[in-house]
């Protein structure tokens, strides 16, 4: 076997000889042993294990109920926990959820996992692969093939299928064409998983080290963005420029650096309207910060060109937010890569010249916002003007007059200004 070997970490051995010894066989198992074999950094270590949650709360002193009734039990070992569950099999399933009993063997325990590559078990004590289903085969041919029939597998959880796009598009696998037929023909099951899990997929997807669009692109070619996202469905086959908008927006997304998935969720977002941004987030049910947060990013202005004056730039940091400034020219700038990516524009340097006049002009701390004004409410009514609605019209327009020179944030000129203003008003009214 090419694959690199699995070493898994001290106390995870250590779990397993304690568990070994009171005669449970255990196993290493999940994405840990996946990862390492493809030559990827691990994450988390899990165990599978004959022992039953209450023998495994019994042999170790420090645990946590994760999901007892589920057969998961939480090790404390090297302040990490770890987590140990005991052998499952499918009893029932109605493509949301799964009945489960505890098995006796290793083997029936992989027999009800999604994919070959995630069907792979390694005993960290005796060093001893177990790939009853070619996983490992499938690996360096870098083919994603279910366990068992396709169809099968998928209707037992139609969130395997979305699995499918992420791990395909991650690991840059090939799905087998049994498998790509099965979970195209069931695609529009997708609908009965809760937004929550749909979401969270998404969030994986945005969140991976690989380019977002191998996993996006799959979505569209199935139909999953069809039943899923039928707004950013639209974008691939709107005449004219459909498929423009499309490249761009694969091409925004992964310019957007990794690690920063609602900061890529902006760019996939941006070709949307307004609207439509705040329905799709709504509907997966995002938290109200995060849906008014990555609506703003995705429909916001474009940083001025750099040759503007320094006023249009301060005018924009205050509608933006000052704070705003890097998350927004990071999505300009990956918009114009993707622009130039598919060879539409070239306006790189520009984006990055705008973006260094900006910090300048942010730099130079100028008032940005109403709090920034050298005259307050309080000052107004010192002025003798009786308070009321129109205190906020005369201090965003004060703002306004301050974005322009600001040398005029001085509070006899605003003083002065404010009562000319006042004035003006009572006139109108």
């Amino acid at each position: 076997m090419s694959s690199p070997k699995p070493s898994a970490p001290h106390a995870v051995r250590w779990i397993a000889r304690k568990l070994e010894e009171a005669g449970h066989d255990t196993w290493a198992v999940g994405g840990a042993v996946r990862d390492v074999l493809l030559g990827r950094p691990s994450g988390d270590w899990d165990l599978a294990t004959g022992a039953r949650p209450a023998e495994v709360q019994r042999i170790f002193r420090r645990t946590v109920p994760l999901g007892v009734e589920h057969g998961t039990v939480g090790v404390l070992k090297d302040d990490t926990l770890y987590e140990v569950t005991t052998f499952r099999r499918d009893v029932e399933t109605d493509g949301r959820h799964a009945v489960v009993a505890f098995a006796q063997t290793i083997e029936e325990d992989l027999a009800r996992r999604d994919f070959t590559i995630n069907a792979i078990a390694w005993h960290p004590l005796r060093e001893e692969l177990l790939d009853p289903f070619g996983g490992v085969a499938d690996m360096e041919r870098l083919v994603l093939r279910t366990v068992g029939r396709p169809e099968e597998r998928f209707r037992e959880d139609y969130l395997r299928i979305l699995r499918a796009f992420r791990f395909a598009g991650l690991f840059r696998m090939e799905i087998e064409a049994a498998t790509w037929a099965a979970l195209c023909e069931l695609v529009d099951h997708l609908t009965s998983l809760s937004a929550e899990r749909i979401r969270d997929e998404l969030v994986k997807v945005l969140d991976a080290d690989a380019a977002p669009s191998r996993a996006l692109g799959l979505y569209a070619a199935s139909g999953a963005l069809r039943v899923l996202y039928a707004e950013l469905e639209a974008l691939s086959h709107a005449w004219p420029g459909g498929r423009e908008r499309w490249a761009l927006s694969m091409g925004a997304v992964d310019e957007v650096p990794k690690g920063r998935s609602m900061l890529r969720l902006a760019a996939l977002l941006r070709e949307l309207t307004p609207a439509e941004t705040a329905a799709l987030l709504m509907r997966l049910r995002f938290s109200n910060a995060q849906v008014d947060e990555t609506a703003y990013r995705a429909a916001a202005a474009p940083l001025p060109e750099a040759s503007a004056d320094s006023a249009a730039f301060r005018r924009w940091l205050s509608a933006s937010g000052p704070g705003r400034l890097a998350a927004l020219a990071r999505l300009d700038l990956a918009r114009a890569l993707a622009e130039r990516r598919i060879g539409a524009a070239d306006r790189v340097g520009a984006v990055v010249a705008s973006w260094r006049r900006a910090r300048t002009v942010r730099g130079s701390a100028p008032p940005l916002a109403v709090g920034d004004l050298a005259l307050d409410g309080r000052g107004l009514i010192a002025l003798g003007l009786k308070p009321g609605p129109h205190f906020g019209r005369i201090l965003d327009e004060l703002l306004d007059w301050v974005l322009e020179d600001p040398t005029r944030n001085e509070r006899q000129q605003l003083a002065e200004r404010a009562l000319a203003l006042a004035q003006k008003e009572r006139t109108s009214g």
